[in-house]
């Protein structure tokens, strides 16, 4: 059984995508729908950049969901293979809206946009230069956790990603984590400042999360094709309402994706399907288990080697 799977913020790259929308009318019109959703070009940007626009919350949260789902529909559409006979769809953050939309629960247009609204509401939460990220290698969950629960009174900091065994990522104050940076050191633990502007998935997002509730309230989802993991549980979801609280839940909770794989696994999972630029969730899959089968596809000849 196979699983498809989704990649989150810092996939991107100027020129993504450009193999297959200057072979495929298919992927060339979806970048014109979106251009027309979002009323400005994407495809532009995504095409020729400049990177540092790419790179705003913003602008990747919607590029990064184009070229999944672009990827997604051409291997279905052109070379017929029917990626919904997939026991699970799971997306890391961002990446869960893909998983979502490309099982059927919104359609392109309403993803689009939300995603524009969430990655707006995230970049803007916290004032620039107030927090960030940092990732752990080489520990454990419970190692942090025990850092952080000692330290408590005197820094905000929390586990925004379990991504798998070795590679965790905290969230939280900038200050507090050049702090935490130093706690870190003392016990032997390697870590690294990351580049990005914001405290993803920590209750800093707090005005990110009322912005969402609000959106995401608006918005009717349809009984989806795939049973989709979930960030926040790293279970099996299938029911809209569900899926709805779930995804406002995400935004100050930790993504689950160790959890989630192992899961997979646990359920019949031996292969997974990697759709979208890059391929950061086939290395953390390989870290989490090293037997189970991985394909990652963002060419056209990842796409005619692919076999389901």
């Amino acid at each position: 059984m196979f699983s498809v799977i989704f990649p989150g913020q810092g996939s991107q790259i100027v020129g993504m995508g450009k193999e297959l929308y200057d072979r495929f009318d298919l992927v060339k019109n979806l970048f014109k729908d979106a251009d027309n959703t979002l009323n400005f070009s994407i495809s532009k940007l995504i095409l020729e950049g400049p990177k540092e626009e790419l790179d705003l919350t913003v602008n990747t949260q919607p590029a990064i969901f184009l070229i999944s789902y672009s990827i997604f529909n051409l291997v279905k559409k052109e070379f017929n293979l029917d990626l919904n006979k997939a026991k699970y769809f799971a997306g890391h953050s961002l990446g869960e809206y893909s998983a979502l939309s490309c099982a059927g629960y919104l359609d392109f247009s309403q993803t689009l946009k939300i995603l524009r609204i969430r990655g707006d509401a995230m970049q803007n939460s916290v004032p620039k230069g107030q927090g960030g990220m940092v990732a752990v290698l080489g520990s454990t969950v419970e190692k942090i956790e025990e850092i952080l629960k000692e330290n408590k009174e005197s820094l905000r900091a929390q586990i925004a990603n379990d991504n798998s065994d070795g590679q965790i990522v905290l969230s939280g104050k900038t200050e507090d984590l050049k702090n935490l940076i130093e706690i870190l050191k003392e016990n032997s633990i390697k870590n690294i400042m990351l580049p990005v502007s914001a405290p993803f998935h920590s209750d800093l997002m707090n005005n990110a999360t009322k912005i969402m509730t609000e959106e995401l309230n608006k918005l009717n989802f349809k009984n989806g094709l795939n049973k989709l993991i979930s960030n926040v549980t790293a279970n099996e979801i299938k029911d809209p309402d569900e899926l709805k609280n779930l995804l406002i839940k995400q935004i100050e909770n930790r993504v689950r994706w160790r959890e989630s794989v192992i899961n997979m696994i646990k359920n019949n999972v031996n292969h997974f399907i990697e759709i979208g630029p890059g391929k950061v969730l086939s290395g953390l899959v390989k870290r989490i288990n090293r037997d189970v089968k991985i394909n990652t596809v963002n060419s056209l000849s990842d796409i005619e080697s692919l076999k389901i």
